[in-house]
């Protein structure tokens, strides 16, 4: 028995020539070599650099902690920047990954013309956020912009995108637009998926629509709850092309995404003191993702 168990494994082996050797080695190594060169190569030069002065030019000093006490206590936009951050995850998280849900939920009921709607939500996807931000100007803009326009405020129009106090909301109801397309066909596949038996089962026991949903239907959805968590809190902290295509995020749009840009390529090119930024996004975004999984797949292995 043991001889012919060897004898198939040897068999098994010998299935592999060199050839496909190569060729495996070739389609493994090259993603994971651009991984390494164009994702992880950045970020580990980043977290380095975070710890030095450098202009970019001249040669590179080490300054150890000092651009993080900086950041925390003498660098007026980094505060307004973080709450800006979380303002925008809460708002994707708890307004527009929800109606995404609610939009999924209605088109898997079979609605009618459901294929339409479903081109048709999804469709702002396809944008990318800095055209976003283009139409968002056109339609909020003071100068015969569509909103001020229908409301009749031609000769004394609201400032939508230049009031500080008004500007963060319309930026974040313009990527919630694009978010709720994404969100709702990912929940759409994974309502398709589900055991229609289980909902049967279920009405069967006296559940009702609602209670079907939440106890027998929404707990099957965690692996695309997992994804779409992701993908919030992704979308909520690398938020940048649609404030930078309306007033380069500021004036009531700084992000930290912002911030970086404006120190490493600005004029001052202080390449150090963005990196620390930089850093502290990478932290805050692992943070939450981490925390996300971990609590995920301890539920998963619960049930």
């Amino acid at each position: 028995m043991a001889l012919t168990s060897r004898r198939a494994g040897r068999r098994r082996l010998r299935r592999f020539t060199r050839r496909d050797l190569v060729v495996l080695g070739v389609l493994l190594g090259i993603p994971v070599l651009l991984d390494l060169v164009i994702v992880w190569g950045p970020t580990l030069a980043s977290i380095g650099l975070s710890f030095t002065s450098w202009d970019g030019l001249g040669d590179i000093h080490w300054v150890g902690t000092d651009n993080y006490k900086n950041l925390f206590t003498n660098y007026p936009p980094f505060w307004p920047a973080v709450r800006h951050n979380v303002l925008w995850l809460l708002f994707l998280g708890l307004i527009a990954t929800p109606f995404g849900l609610l939009l999924a939920v209605l088109i898997d009921r079979g609605v009618r013309f459901s294929r339409f709607y479903q081109s048709t939500i999804y469709l702002p996807v396809v944008l990318s956020l800095a055209v976003v931000g283009f139409i968002a100007q056109l339609i909020l803009g003071t100068d015969q912009g569509v909103v001020n326009t229908i409301l009749g405020h031609r000769e004394n129009p609201i400032d939508w995108l230049g009031d500080a106090d008004l500007n963060i909301w319309m930026m974040m109801i313009a990527a919630s637009w694009r978010h709720t397309g994404y969100v709702m066909i990912l929940y759409l596949a994974g309502l398709k998926s589900v055991d229609p038996a289980l909902k049967e089962a279920a009405a069967i026991d006296g559940a009702n629509a609602r209670q079907t949903f939440f106890r027998v239907v929404f707990p099957t959805l965690r692996p695309v709850n997992v994804i779409v968590g992701v993908i919030t809190v992704i979308e909520a902290l690398r938020a940048f092309d649609i404030v930078y295509a309306v007033n380069k995020g500021r004036n009531g749009l700084e992000l930290l995404s912002v911030l970086i840009t404006d120190n490493i390529i600005g004029e001052a090119s202080r390449i150090g003191f963005g990196s620390a930024i930089a850093v502290v996004l990478l932290i805050v975004s692992l943070g939450f993702i981490v925390t996300f999984l971990v609590q995920e797949l301890r539920g998963a292995r619960d049930r």
